[in-house]
């Protein structure tokens, strides 16, 4: 029985969704930091995705998030490392 559930969920459940083909590339508190590399990283045509996990309440607590495609990771930790000119 168990196999069969678990072969029904496959089924209906796709393998993998379009959020898990991006990967985290840079993580900050500062929000103003997760603004410059965002920036950064458009302005050299990488599709950035910003996760701001900040609470609401409290700045102090959570951070931001920038995900890009995983065809571009390397590219973008390039591009975040490097000084801005």
């Amino acid at each position: 029985m168990w196999k069969r559930i678990k072969k029904w969920i496959r089924k209906i459940l796709p393998e993998e969704t379009e959020f898990e083909k991006n990967k985290l590339v840079y993580r900050t508190s500062q929000v103003h930091m997760a603004n410059i590399m965002k920036l950064k990283l458009e302005e050299e045509g990488v599709h950035v995705i910003v996760i701001n996990k900040m609470d609401t309440s409290y700045n102090n607590f959570g951070q931001i998030e920038i995900y890009v495609n995983q065809n571009d990771v390397i590219r973008a930790k390039y591009i975040i490392e490097k000084p801005y000119e």
